[in-house]
């Protein structure tokens, strides 16, 4: 049965998806803000450090106290960097705790992948317990769930792109290209030169292309949905604004088909999906058109010359990347209507 109001505390919630998470939670009618940690700003109010949140929520943040944070919530959301949320997340489940973890420290099944791309892993007995929280393919073990690996950014841009004709074998699994664009905040809000403003003003640049950490969550899921191994080459962008993501996906179909038959397949496998939409034929899809919403935008085609389909996957890297999609999960677990506190 579906709980009236559910408690819920914020680990680490002065970060980019923690805010985020907070923004969205503030407006959700069946969740109550017990707890808001945060090492850096412990002793503040959480509305002086985000003033658009003036009058919305007035609690201080604190350090973090398991034992005493335990006592007040029923979900714990936790916004850590990867390495550190393991050994947090450990701790409240460890107490009953269902937990929402946003880093990748339990989105991978297997130990030895994560401390291939990651370093070592502390907790490996909770690898099974983890459900990987992207609903569109994982809806069912969701919703009872007590330990939500939210997927990445990234990874979810791409899957949704690629899940239809992966389910259906309908393309060439070894011949898969991911070019992803990203806005500066999928990056968090730890400073780094790399991401000062002067740095990304005016410019544009790949970086650790077929080696950034999300390709193995990426082929671990694409392998899920298509029931046997796929490798993928996947190329990140950074873009000079502040959120948004844009996913082009290259890929090998078996078989020719027409664009619009591609299209009604593509409206036909996410009908139910009331945070996919697939596009018009000849639209293409924008960042701005996603901006902090919980939905993914999708176009898709047929190149006749090249012989290849073109997926186009547009998300808010901030929302269904991350915070949106913890919430999304949220609800699942409780019962509630999946758009409870996303659409306004």
């Amino acid at each position: 049965m579906a709980k009236k109001q559910v408690s819920v505390g914020v680990i680490g919630s002065t970060g980019y998806t923690g805010f985020e998470l907070v923004r969205l939670l503030v407006g959700h009618p069946k969740v109550t803000i017990a707890s808001l940690v945060s090492r850096s700003s412990a002793g503040e109010k959480f509305s002086s450090l985000f003033p658009s949140l003036l009058g919305k929520i007035d609690l201080v943040c604190e350090s973090l106290n398991v034992k005493k944070i335990s006592s007040r919530v029923d979900v714990i959301f936790s916004c850590l960097p990867h390495h550190e949320s393991m050994t947090v997340v450990k701790a409240f489940r460890s107490r009953g705790v269902p937990v929402l973890d946003l880093s990748a420290d339990f989105r991978l099944k297997k130990a030895a992948t994560y401390e291939e791309w990651y370093g070592k892993h502390t907790q490996k007995n909770l690898l099974d317990e983890a459900v990987y929280g992207l609903p569109e393919i994982h809806r069912k073990e969701i919703k009872s769930a007590k330990l939500v690996a939210v997927p990445g950014c990234y990874p979810t841009s791409i899957i949704l792109g690629l899940a239809p004709l992966l389910a259906k074998d309908m393309i060439d699994k070894n011949d898969i290209i991911c070019d992803a664009k990203s806005g500066v905040s999928g990056a968090g809000r730890k400073a780094s030169v790399e991401t000062l403003f002067a740095e990304v003003n005016e410019s544009f640049k790949a970086y650790n292309i077929g080696a950034h950490r999300h390709t193995p969550e990426i082929e671990q899921e694409l392998s899920y949905v298509a029931k046997a191994p796929v490798k993928v080459l996947f190329s990140p962008h950074l873009v000079p604004m502040d959120r948004g993501m844009h996913s082009t996906l290259y890929v090998k179909p078996v078989r020719r088909w027409s664009t619009e038959w591609l299209h009604s397949f593509y409206k036909d496998f996410y009908k139910k999906e009331i945070f996919v939409k697939v596009l018009d034929v000849g639209k293409f899809p924008s960042t701005k058109d996603v901006k902090e919403t919980n939905q993914c935008h999708l176009s898709i085609q047929f190149i006749e010359k090249t012989e290849r389909i073109v997926i186009c996957s547009v998300i808010d890297n901030l929302t269904k990347g991350a915070s949106g999609q913890a919430v999304q999960c949220l609800n699942i677990m409780q019962g509630w209507p999946e758009q409870l506190g996303l659409v306004r």
